[in-house]
């Protein structure tokens, strides 16, 4: 990770500097997922040691209280807990991003700061919709500039209309996007196009991250930087092993592992969700554990499903656990 010098304003504001912080995003971020103990309280100890494995694969870092690691259903005090827990655990050279958004304005710039006090890298910002109607261009654009003025720590933009209904335009995030404290984004959205649109309006400094593996390598040849990924947090050597080879120019390979990531993706995503990927990290041999409620556990059905998914991507891992 490279930062220019005094990148971080004393008074810690940007509205001067026209530093930019660099931290080279590349490569595949699992979205980690929040383990709960059977009391239903954060489990730190089995975070570490999740992250503790996670190390020695080539992930990239480690993005954390994101959709995947349930963060609209932590409290912020919990929230620390998980950004502590992986600081203590992670390997040097690998970058930690947190999700701190909020739907105010303040409270975002809180929690950013929060996080940043506790030695995380980035921020990922989720957009604020509850006011949908009101959530214009301006309104967004607005709550961006804000929140990167006042951060301690660059943030990334974070789009995932499959849960906001609300999508960042490119005109949206070309306004924000030569803001010296705004490095880069997380399109969740799956849109081929609107990946081409983004990267085509932003400067070369702005670094695209997507949050789909059924368009991760095509939109690394469009110039996509890397992927934050649910699905790496079971198959984290797939993910990267699949990057490895769209970075190297075997399109043949990074397709056939893309399409096993995308059988995947398809029963993690609004099929089975969190406790899905929690009952497949089991099964890999990772630590899962139950989604927090609402959220339920799975039933034998659903099971039996993804059993039968992991015998066709990672046969080795039935039974492991």
């Amino acid at each position: 990770m490279l930062r220019c010098k005094s990148a971080v304003p004393a008074d810690g504001r940007w509205g001067a500097s026209k530093e930019k912080v660099l931290i080279d995003l590349k490569g595949i971020f699992p979205a980690v997922t929040t383990p709960f103990a059977s009391d239903g309280t954060v489990s730190p100890a089995k975070l570490r040691e999740n992250i503790g494995r996670y190390n020695q694969s080539a992930l990239a870092g480690y993005v954390l209280t994101g959709s995947t690691g349930e963060a609209v259903l932590l409290r912020w005090d919990e929230a620390e807990q998980v950004w502590q827990a992986a600081k203590e655990a992670v390997a040097p050279g690998k970058i930690l991003i947190a999700g701190t958004a909020a739907e105010s304005t303040a409270e975002t710039i809180e929690h950013t700061n929060r996080a940043a006090s506790v030695g995380i890298d980035a921020a990922l910002v989720r957009t604020p919709h509850y006011f949908k109607p009101q959530m214009t261009p301006d309104v967004l654009a607005e709550y961006y500039l804000r929140v990167a003025d006042a951060s301690r720590i660059p943030i990334m933009l974070y789009s995932v209309p499959i849960f906001t209904q609300l999508a960042l335009k490119p005109s949206v995030i070309e306004r924000v996007s030569t803001h010296p404290n705004i490095i880069g984004m997380k399109d969740s959205s799956g849109d081929l196009q609107g990946v081409a649109e983004i990267l085509r309006v932003v400067p070369k400094s702005f670094q695209l991250l997507v949050g789909s593996a059924s368009v991760m390598h095509e939109s690394l040849d469009l110039g996509a930087k890397g992927a934050i990924l649910a699905v790496a947090c079971a198959f984290p050597e797939i993910c990267v092993e699949a990057y490895q080879a769209s970075r190297s120019g075997d399109s043949t390979r990074a397709k056939s592992l893309q399409s096993k990531l995308i059988s995947a993706a398809n029963l993690f995503g609004p099929k089975h969700g969190i406790a899905g990927i929690k009952y497949a990290m089991d099964r890999a041999g990772f630590y899962g554990g139950l989604a927090r409620p609402p959220l339920l556990p799975l039933g034998p059905e659903a099971k039996r499903e993804i059993d039968a998914m992991l015998a066709d991507v990672v046969p080795e891992a039935i039974g492991r656990r």
